[in-house]
């Protein structure tokens, strides 16, 4: 019985490489996500087939260009490319995030993300925990000075 179990084991655990399906535009894994190169995404670049990537996610929003409320422009300049940038930037609602959720049709392949994303993420971590010090030795540093302006001011108003 035990050596039933190992062998089912080995079998679930050594899946086939036929599980992955390949289609002509992108590549579904079992999870169901396809993932888009960066070359199929670029040729949708069109008002009448646009496509975007934001956060490695890839959205086709060719039916809501008339719908954006910055115009259909803005999107077209961005279209085929990674626009995670611009989305950040200009602030977008957390009603506009729910409402991209609706034109994702895959993500961005693991081979085409960037690797400086986790070396920004490092940075900005780092930067965070130097700028917490300073935000309370900026303030402590101003409190000794205050304060031994104060004692010496009282020292030379108490000599007189």
């Amino acid at each position: 019985m035990g050596e039933e179990i190992n062998e089912n084991l080995i079998n679930t655990c050594n899946g086939s490489p036929d599980t992955a399906n390949v289609e002509e535009n992108g590549e579904t894994v079992e999870g169901g996500v396809k993932y888009y190169t960066l070359e199929e995404i670029r040729v949708h670049n069109m008002s009448n087939d646009t496509w975007l990537i934001i956060h490695d996610k890839v959205y086709d929003i060719t039916s809501f260009l008339e719908e954006h409320p910055g115009g259909e422009e803005v999107l077209l300049e961005q279209a085929g490319a990674d626009a995670t940038e611009s989305f950040e930037d200009v602030g977008h609602s957390t009603d506009a995030r729910e409402m991209l959720e609706q034109y994702l049709i895959g993500e961005l392949h693991m081979d085409d993300r960037k690797k400086e994303s986790t070396k920004v993420i490092n940075d900005t971590n780092s930067g965070e925990s130097s700028s917490s010090w300073t935000m309370w030795l900026i303030p402590a540093i101003a409190a000794i000075v205050v304060g031994i302006m104060y004692r010496y001011y009282m020292f030379e108003h108490k000599s007189s």
